[in-house]
């Protein structure tokens, strides 16, 4: 079986951390294909690469030099070489790296040098092959990936290498100009590897061991989760559990690849495989896991016979559309629906505007808003095989002495999701969580 690995910023943070991957990757001849991230934080404090990088673009831009923060860079690299002792030339990379920041005058380019470099570094540490995602990452000239395109490049660049060392979160346009995904993409450019290379296993590894029903920040000692589907994760991870980037999930959902979430300073830990339809089997389990996020806004329309008046909702959803305001959840009644905003993105007066467009696009019976609003998603294959569910959860809650604020069941039936005051977030998190999870076993 082919195994693809992929290690975060915090694995490749220095040269010991380099050193327990490779050891990670050698002691596995499955493991035959490595992405890895740019240098993360190596204590609290510290700066990872990548923002020092996106410092070295303003810097570029508004003084046409790298500036002291590609100093730090080179150091941080300079001293991983050496410390690895490493048949490699970082000066000369370090010297081709900062030309090439001054002439492409790129923020993208920028923000890829890390895991440029880190790859090179990585790829001369196992005395493998690099490629390049330049060379075989492609978008198309909206900025999206072209899969089919790349999952061919890839394929090619592969065939004949037992082993080797991609670099992730970036690719190239059609005009060859770095294109990165969205912080956190080398999750997604591990996944493209998985798939091009026909993977039986993706393994992510970070500094975690796997998922958690719930954050550990907040509640103490959340049980581990040994397994859950791909539809699971994406509801998790949307909604704030940060173990992997959710989009990760699409170049190997379609070829049925499993993920594996391992840690990559515990590796005998078992970690957390997420697995594609084929291959899930309902653990019995109501619950899965509890996440959530706080600070939304909600724009409440109330308007009689709303139902009977033909695009009512695609005049709404014009208003938010002319302001670039994506909405995350829409709970609707006969005659109301709200919209749930981050409120990040009704700031500087953008809500008072937003609300007078409405008023005039649709005149309702009445429009009000209310901030500060927490959701917490409660999720799980079980809870539609289990009668009673629903009323657990609010039984929980309301034991809690907390005012449910807002509804939202998914059609897919494997997610609840409330809305309550931001001040409750916590108090609930915990009170759904010693409802589902209390008196388990350890893992679920």
């Amino acid at each position: 079986m082919i195994k693809v690995c992929k290690f975060g910023g915090t694995s490749m943070a220095d040269g010991t951390n380099m050193r327990r991957v490779a050891d990670i990757v050698n002691g596995d001849p499955e493991r035959r294909y490595v992405v890895v991230s740019a240098p993360g934080k190596r204590y609290g404090g510290d700066v990872k690469v990548t923002d020092l990088l996106y410092e070295v673009a303003r810097n570029v831009q508004t003084e046409g030099a790298v500036g002291e923060a590609f100093r730090k860079i080179a150091n941080r690299f300079r001293g991983i070489a050496e410390e690895l002792a490493l048949p490699l030339n970082i000066e000369g990379l370090l010297k081709q790296t900062e030309e090439e920041l001054l002439r492409e005058r790129s923020k993208a380019f920028a923000a890829s040098r890390g895991e440029y470099l880190s790859a090179r570094i990585m790829a001369s540490l196992l005395n493998v092959p690099f490629i390049d995602a330049r060379d075989v990452v492609k978008f198309d000239s909206e900025g999206r990936l072209d899969g089919e395109l790349t999952f061919s490049l890839l394929k090619d660049a592969l065939k004949g290498k037992g082993r080797a060392v991609v670099s992730g979160f970036y690719g190239s346009d059609p005009d060859g100009k770095v294109v990165t995904f969205t912080r956190g993409g080398s999750d997604i450019s591990g996944a493209i590897v998985a798939r091009a290379a026909g993977a039986g296993l993706y393994e992510n590894w970070t500094d975690v061991s796997g998922f958690l029903a719930c954050d550990p920040r907040i509640v103490p000692n959340p049980k581990h989760i040994r397994s859950l589907s791909y539809k699971e994760l994406r509801e998790l991870s949307y909604m704030g559990a940060n173990v992997l980037h959710s989009e990760s999930i699409f170049p190997v959902r379609e070829a049925d690849i499993p993920i594996r979430i391992k840690n990559t300073f515990r590796p005998e830990d078992e970690g957390t495989d997420i697995l594609p339809t084929s291959k899930y089997r309902f653990s019995g389990k109501t619950v899965t896991g509890i996440a959530g996020k706080k600070n939304f806004t909600v724009i409440f329309i109330e308007k009689s016979l709303m139902n009977a008046e033909l695009g009512f909702t695609h005049k709404v959803l014009s208003v938010l559309l002319k302001h670039g305001i994506s909405f995350e959840h829409m709970p609707s009644g006969i005659d109301t629906m709200s919209f749930v905003i981050d409120s990040e993105q009704l700031k500087n007066g953008i809500l008072d505007e937003v609300c007078k467009e409405i008023r005039a696009a649709v005149s309702p019976d009445n429009l009000h808003t209310y901030d500060d609003v927490a959701l917490i998603a409660v999720v799980g294959h079980g809870m539609s095989r289990n009668v009673g569910t629903s009323a657990r959860l609010f039984e929980a809650i309301a034991r809690a002495g907390v005012n449910v604020r807002m509804i939202d069941q998914g059609s897919s039936e494997i997610n609840i999701i409330v809305g309550v005051d931001n001040a409750d977030y916590e108090r609930t998190l915990n009170a759904v969580y010693d409802e589902f999870f209390s008196g388990e076993n350890l893992s679920v």
